[in-house]
């Protein structure tokens, strides 16, 4: 994984999962694989998902330092932790996760990472995302949906991105003056929106 582009500009994207080691946030079991360019099971028939899917996820997903972001499924942490790094300090980001045990285990490897402006909790079973803080300048879902779940877009500030899996493409959805602009960027496979227990 390269750390600069062509130009010689950092990658933003390479820097923070270079700081943030996938293996911490593996169950012990599953630590091993690790290094593999694949999906890890994590329990709870979820998974912590392929590094390569979630770099081109974030540089869709283009975040920038100072915003606030949603992460839907943030299942391990992993994800969460990364997007804290891309937010930095001044931003914040929230990780939402309907298993129990894993928003536990989450919590617990985001403080070895020591960064208190991000936070995992338990998702709300009656609600996709988190309209009691919204809105957000970014929401990344790493599961996916059978359709654009329109509640996540209502969540979305102006100018807001979001992107998601949708029945099998990966989705871009941009909040613009003009409405909203959705592109399509290839085929991903993931573990199945849901809300509830």
């Amino acid at each position: 994984m390269s750390e600069t582009s062509q130009t010689g500009a950092t990658d933003p994207v390479a820097e923070a999962m270079r700081r943030r080691d996938r293996t911490d946030f593996l169950p012990a079991s599953q630590r091993a694989a690790a290094e593999r360019d694949a999906p890890v099971p994590i329990g709870h028939e979820q998974t912590n998902s392929q590094p390569s899917t979630v770099a081109a996820m974030l540089r869709l997903l283009d975040v920038r330092p100072g915003q606030h972001v949603l992460d839907v499924g943030s299942g391990s942490g992993w994800t969460t932790v990364l997007l804290g790094d891309l937010v930095g300090q001044a931003g914040w980001v929230l990780g939402v996760e309907r298993v129990p045990e894993l928003v536990a285990s989450a919590r617990t490897a985001i403080e070895r990472h020591g960064q208190s402006w991000v936070t995992v909790r338990r998702a709300d079973p009656d609600l996709l995302g988190a309209p009691d803080h919204a809105p957000f300048d970014r929401v990344l879902v790493s599961a996916e949906a059978a359709e654009l779940p329109g509640e996540l877009v209502d969540q979305l500030a102006p100018e807001g991105v979001m992107v998601l899996p949708v029945a099998g493409v990966m989705t871009r959805v941009a909040r613009r003056p003009s409405g909203t602009a959705i592109t399509r960027h290839g085929h991903y496979r993931f573990v199945p929106l849901l809300s509830g227990p």
